[in-house]
């Protein structure tokens, strides 16, 4: 036996073209579109400043270029100097302080963090596009670029997290 229900139909939802109309006619369009403009060129900012420090040594507990870096240290390094955020200094600290998204949402500058020493979080990249990141990967090694799909961070890959938009974007004029 099958069983009718009566269903309240509610007024279909609004079409895009309507929300699109109501956001330009109070001209929140242009401020989306500002923000989002906002965040990909911090976004392109902080992989071009990543990258002008490749080869930088690796140091444990480094801050600074003229030093070395360590996984941590250099993406505070990178947060501080291009958006004027500070960071916490732990990789952990980053993950907690940051907002969790998909590995397939990651864009650039977001941060990538693995379990390399039996724990969570341990360490940290920043994200550069087409499932590669840059970093500061262990003694004797330097900042290097690599790809996520290399079997060795495949394996340790721990979650991809995004500094919050409202704070990276607040810096930009």
């Amino acid at each position: 036996m099958l069983l009718m229900a009566n269903v309240a139909l509610a007024d279909p939802a609004p079409q895009p073209d309507e929300i699109n109309r109501l956001l330009a006619d109070r001209g929140l369009l242009a401020r989306i579109g500002d923000v989002s403009g906002k965040v990909e060129a911090k976004a392109s900012e902080l992989v071009l400043n990543a990258m002008t420090f490749l080869g930088v040594p690796y140091k444990r507990g480094g801050t600074s270029a003229e030093t070395g870096f360590d996984c941590s240290g250099f993406v505070r390094a990178i947060y501080e100097q291009t958006a004027g955020l500070v960071l916490p200094r732990k990789a952990s600290e980053q993950a907690a302080t940051s907002q969790k998204i998909d590995r397939s949402d990651l864009q650039p500058g977001d941060l990538v963090f693995f379990n390399t020493m039996r724990r969570a979080f341990s360490h940290v990249g920043i994200y550069i596009g087409d499932g590669k990141f840059i970093h500061s990967p262990k003694p004797g090694a330097e900042v290097r670029v690599e790809s996520l799909s290399l079997s060795y961070w495949a394996r340790r890959f721990d979650g991809a997290r995004r500094v919050p938009v409202d704070t990276a974007a607040s810096d930009t004029p």
